[in-house]
């Protein structure tokens, strides 16, 4: 596990050097390896507790590179919406439709340098599956996936292993599944099994807006 292991004296800035020593005070080590793009989906999984944020969030810091993420919008309403956009945040909606994911794509590849950060579970309650919004943004801006781990077991954040998408979601999948093969959550029973949602009935109803 020593391969792109961080240590203080390997960062530039005294910003990053600070993050990565209270990373490390807290027992946590850091895996980074450069970035094969300008833009990408950074995918962080398993997501169970609260504790994941301020992890990945000093993980960040002390990378020292711009990472956006994807939040549900109520996180954004008021006085903390203006916090969580100046750490990277972009609100959502979760009920949108595809066409939300096409514009999402066209904002990042406009962009010089964009990386979302996406936590596929989209909660930190157990879920059956993966929600796949991931999978069709990094279909449709054709960019690879990073496949980040917060894992409580070894207490390593790995920022590390990439992927690109073959469009065969049950292989890429497979591949997936291999990466965070062992992984531990805060809460193990509360992580998603890493399978796709099925695709849902046309047939069925949609949801009014509350």
């Amino acid at each position: 596990m020593s391969d792109y292991l961080l240590r203080p004296a390997d960062l530039p800035s005294w910003g990053q050097r600070t993050a990565l020593r209270l990373l490390n005070l807290a027992g946590w080590k850091l895996r980074f390896k450069p970035l094969p793009g300008p833009h990408g989906i950074a995918v962080v999984y398993p997501h169970t507790s609260n504790w994941d944020f301020p992890l990945g969030l000093l993980g960040k810091w002390a990378i020292g590179l711009k990472f956006r993420w994807l939040g549900k919008d109520s996180l954004f309403r008021g006085p903390m919406g203006t916090l969580m956009r100046y750490w990277g945040g972009i609100a959502v909606d979760r009920r949108a439709s595809m066409g939300a994911t096409r514009q999402l794509a066209d904002t990042m590849l406009a962009s010089p340098w964009c990386w979302i950060g996406i936590t596929p579970e989209g909660t930190r309650s157990y879920r059956p599956h993966w929600k796949s919004g991931f999978y069709h943004l990094a279909t449709t801006a054709r960019v690879p996936l990073l496949l980040v781990y917060i894992d409580y077991g070894t207490r390593l954040i790995s920022v590390v292993d990439t992927l690109e998408l073959s469009g065969d979601s049950q292989t890429d999948m497979a591949t997936i599944a291999a990466v965070y093969a062992g992984r531990q959550a805060r809460y193990p029973d509360q992580a998603a099994p890493i399978t796709l949602a099925p695709p849902r009935d046309p047939a069925e109803p949609q949801r009014r807006r509350a």
